[in-house]
């Protein structure tokens, strides 16, 4: 395969009872349909509240289950393409003592292990880190980023093979750049923004997706709004979760 098109959705947020959240995951469905990438990974938080709603959950698959390509979700997963490897992780059972944080490094382990001196594109909901891997951990931010001790040891590990590329999402807001020759790519949330007044800005706080295109030895990045897309404030939807 000479390229493969990836498009990464985020923090869709989905449930019955938002439905501008609704609007804008059909806006972008619409949009997958008129490019048809290759693969589509959703990065997490694909229900507005499924502790407590099972139908946000149903929901939420019912419509990624609609879109028109294939899409990846699973907790944790591997493969190659176009000379790449691409390898998901949970960020979130990371520090948590769950025997499936300790499973999920011995897995990461092997996968890298198998890479052959490709280059490596890593996915994950958590952003690494702000602006670099010893950015102290914050109380106000502790739940922002891959948090530490493991934040060391994944950043320890993938120093060992040819990390070119981290997305994630999680922050309700879009940036990008690179630290150390590897680029992060902040996705966006497909549904909704969040005021400055509940959160500090840094990057761009706009809904959307990103599409890459990746090569041999190479990949291009593009920060996609899609037609008909609306910046849905969280406030608003907070608000009317209150009222129902």
């Amino acid at each position: 395969m000479p390229e493969f098109r990836l498009t990464q959705i985020s923090d869709p947020h989905l449930t019955r009872r938002q439905p501008e959240l609704t609007d804008n995951f059909h806006r972008v469905s619409e949009y997958i349909d008129a490019t048809r990438p290759d693969l589509v990974v959703d990065s997490g938080d694909l229900a507005f509240d499924g502790p407590t709603h099972r139908d946000d959950l149903e929901f939420a698959k019912t419509l990624h289950a609609a879109l028109p390509v294939a899409i990846f979700g699973e907790d944790r997963w591997y493969f190659e393409a176009a000379g790449w490897c691409f390898i998901g992780l949970n960020s979130l059972v990371m520090n948590t003592g769950l025997a499936s944080d300790a499973e999920q490094f011995d897995w990461l382990a092997s996968q890298l292990a198998s890479s052959n001196g490709q280059p490596v594109a890593l996915f994950l909901h958590k952003p690494l880190f702000l602006n670099s891997p010893g950015d102290p951990e914050l109380a106000a931010t502790s739940i922002r980023y891959v948090p530490m001790p493991a934040r060391s040891r994944l950043v320890e590990m993938l120093g060992a093979v040819d990390l070119r590329l981290v997305a994630s999402g999680h922050v309700h807001q879009r940036r990008d750049f690179t630290y150390s020759h590897v680029r992060h790519v902040w996705a966006p949330s497909t549904g909704f923004i969040i005021s400055d007044a509940r959160q500090e800005l840094i990057g761009v706080k706009e809904v959307g997706l990103v599409e890459y295109r990746f090569q041999p030895d190479s990949f291009e990045v593009r920060h996609v709004r899609a037609p008909g897309q609306i910046d849905v404030d969280l406030v608003s939807l907070l608000g009317r979760a209150s009222e129902n």
